[in-house]
């Protein structure tokens, strides 16, 4: 579903709350002898129909938010460039799929930090990061996937991030990210993350090559949160 859409089912829902809220309050008939008398009128600090609705379109928006961008990220699978004027890497293909609804997710970076490591701050200061269940089109965040400053020691942090496309039932992730050939699919499970498969399932993919003598190291032992999409797009469209 297209911003448009998403604009147009919003603008609805406000002119139908106005509606409800026009119309005037029906009289009520005397309760009959021994029933107890209906409850008082909401409180005055309570919402009103017209608050109430608008409430249940934004979370009805922020979800279909979420399935915009990550339909636009899987739009980009297999592609080794990103057509877009964004560095062409993991954070550029995520800054893709956010301006399909609209969001730039990076602001004012710091000269010290990488393009991940600024999305997350933002993300962070907005309320939006946690490690709980995530939902279609949430950032997803992984630190130490390569050695960025080159000194052979895994201290650079966060260096990578994608697209959550899909959760199953088990748990595990699947995300859409840019990696050395391109942008491709993997897996995580967080709740397991030292197992690469079982049952013939790829819990987590691999992620980190082996070198500098260290062993490769999966997703799951990588991973390091989500970014709710509803809360990052709501906050930057106001």
């Amino acid at each position: 579903m297209g911003v448009d859409r998403i604009t147009s089912e919003w603008a609805r829902a406000r002119k139908q709350a106005r509606r409800t809220t026009a119309a005037p309050p029906a009289a009520e008939a005397p309760a009959p002898a021994g029933v107890p008398a209906p409850k008082a009128a909401r409180p005055s600090g309570a919402k009103t129909p017209l608050l109430f609705a608008l409430d249940t379109q934004a979370s009805v928006t922020r979800a279909l938010w979420g399935e915009h961008v990550a339909r636009r990220a899987a739009g980009l699978v297999g592609r080794s460039v990103i057509p877009a004027k964004v560095p062409n890497d993991c954070s550029g293909l995520v800054r893709v799929a956010y301006y399909a609804v609209g969001v730039e997710l990076l602001h004012r970076p710091r000269r010290e930090e990488n393009a991940v490591t600024a999305i997350y701050r933002r993300a962070e200061a907005l309320g939006a990061v946690h490690r709980g269940k995530p939902h279609v089109g949430d950032l997803i965040f992984f630190r130490e996937t390569y050695d960025r400053n080159a000194d052979g020691r895994r201290n650079d942090g966060l260096t990578h991030i994608g697209i959550v496309e899909s959760v199953a039932p088990t748990g595990t992730v699947t995300f859409v990210h840019r990696v050395g050939p391109g942008v491709m699919r993997s897996r995580v499970t967080p709740r397991q993350p030292a197992v690469y498969s079982r049952g013939g399932r790829v819990l987590n993919d691999l992620l980190r090559r082996e070198e500098g003598g260290e062993r490769a190291r999966l997703t799951g032992e990588l991973f390091v949160g989500y970014a709710a999409a509803g809360r990052l797009g709501a906050l930057d469209a106001r």
